[in-house]
């Protein structure tokens, strides 16, 4: 192959246009594609590896991907042609989540023994009725159900039981009935529950009954503790420097520079203070990347946690009220009843939109769910999504009257009041009084605002 540039022998070399401008480089590809049976370049990577069954080696591959409305996996497979041995695993290559989650399923079916799970290496998963738990970092990461996760508990024990019987006969003998005590939690004979705690924030149980909401499933954000964050080997933010002099930012836009959340490719955030009428302060960030053209906003709250929580409670009776003004903040929860819908917190993110617009992004979040299409779904729940789906349609087409419920704890939603400074006769809006499981989701209940002048003062 000739190098750019070079001339044909016996031909003279062609002047090039002094107009013309360089050639511009193409876009890097893309080290994380979305999972598609149609893209043929995307291709596992091929590593021969050791085999740790037979000690000769075997093949390992290495498939970097993106599920849709998840995150960016790597998914590895090994396979030993000598012994036949095989293993396969999964691994988060995003980010680390801001909050920690917890997932506590009450297993009371057959049925949910077939849930998708998502466990990564730093979740913990406890049984509290076996007072059983698999601390975090000692198995590695699986897309599996919650019988495989039972399953493979099973595995880890039996492995070195002939070595216990040999050596420990009563450690072995306990061991034994425990596994039995598990082998029968694969029957349902009785109601348990699975706890999945995740600090990095990058574990999922599968709701089989989206949209609607999930009664036997509970799933908790909360902030890390120092210890939580030293396991996943981040830092705690040190305390921010006192500024001289205070800056008026509500007339600036400031920019730091982050990655895509998409390709993560390197781009910027600007971030600007706005007022919103007839209610507070609130910070609007938004991300353009130039690489993949991937665009993202997100609202987060300017003031502090309100001392009441509240609740909007909003009529739609025609196309003019989607186009009403929208804050939803990260601890709202929306519910939708003629849908039997409910989206619960941390959800979306927070969102400053409109009305119609937050009910576009439920549709899309919902029917495009990848754990509830292809061949892992079955038909009742594809029925289901695709009825959910007509009737938000005809909610958006102002041909079906539906209440519209936003429910933040902390007090910093909003929607858009058109008769402010009156009341709005198609909208009720209530203050009430935090339980103590939102305080604690909030981080309220070990925070001491008060009384810090009044201690003994320290010994020297």
């Amino acid at each position: 192959m000739a190098a750019s540039g070079a001339v044909e022998p016996g031909r003279p070399a062609a002047t090039a246009a002094p107009s013309a401008a360089p050639a511009r480089a193409p876009a890097p590809e893309r080290l994380f594609r979305p999972i598609s049976a149609e893209d043929e370049e995307q291709q596992p990577t091929e590593i021969e590896s050791l085999c740790m069954n037979c000690y000769r080696n075997g093949m390992t591959r290495l498939l970097l991907t993106k599920i849709p409305f998840f995150r960016e996996v790597i998914v590895s497979s090994f396979s030993c042609e000598h012994c036949g041995w095989n293993n396969t695993e999964i691994q988060s290559a995003g980010r680390i989540q801001d909050q920690g989650v917890r997932y506590t399923l009450t297993v009371g079916a057959q049925e949910d023994m077939n849930r998708q799970v998502v466990k990564t290496d730093s979740a913990t998963t406890r049984i509290p009725e076996l007072d059983f738990e698999i601390p975090a970092f000692s198995q590695k990461g699986a897309l599996t159900t919650v019988e495989g996760l039972i399953s493979r508990a099973i595995s880890g024990l039996e492995q070195d039981q002939p070595a216990r019987r040999a050596n420990e006969e009563p450690v072995a003998e306990r061991i034994d009935e425990f596994i039995v005590k598990l082998k029968e939690l694969k029957q349902v004979a009785s109601p348990f529950t699975l706890i999945i705690d995740d600090p990095s924030g990058n574990s999922f149980v599968e709701n089989p009954h989206a949209p609607q909401k999930d009664l036997a499933l509970i799933i908790t954000h909360y902030n890390r503790t120092l210890q939580q964050e030293e396991m996943l080997g981040l830092q705690a933010e040190a305390a921010p420097e006192e500024k001289p002099e205070e800056e008026d930012l509500r007339n600036e836009v400031l920019q730091f520079n982050t990655n895509c959340p998409e390709c993560n490719a390197p781009a910027q955030t600007n971030m600007k203070l706005v007022q919103i009428p007839h209610f507070k302060e609130v910070i609007i960030m938004a991300t353009n990347c130039e690489n993949c053209g991937h665009r993202t906003n997100e609202v987060k709250s300017g003031g502090a946690i309100e001392p009441l929580g509240t609740r909007i409670s909003f009529h739609i009776t025609d196309l003019s009220d989607l186009t009403r003004d929208v804050l939803k903040s990260e601890t709202c929860s929306v519910e939708i009843p003629e849908l039997e819908f409910e989206l619960g917190m941390a959800v979306l993110g927070g969102k400053f939109t409109t009305l119609e617009g937050l009910l576009k992004d439920i549709q899309e979040l919902v029917t495009k769910n990848p754990f509830t299409l292809g061949d892992s779904s079955n038909p009742g729940q594809m029925e289901k999504l695709q009825e959910f789906s007509q009737k938000l349609d005809q909610i958006l087409q102002g041909n079906m009257k539906a209440h519209f419920i936003m429910n933040d704890p902390a007090g910093n939603s909003y929607l858009q009041n058109v008769y402010a400074p009156e009341d709005d006769p198609q909208m009720k809006v209530e203050h009430y009084k935090r339980t103590f499981d939102q305080n604690e989701e909030l981080g309220l209940n070990d925070m001491k605002t008060e009384g810090y002048d009044t201690g003994p003062a320290p010994q020297r």
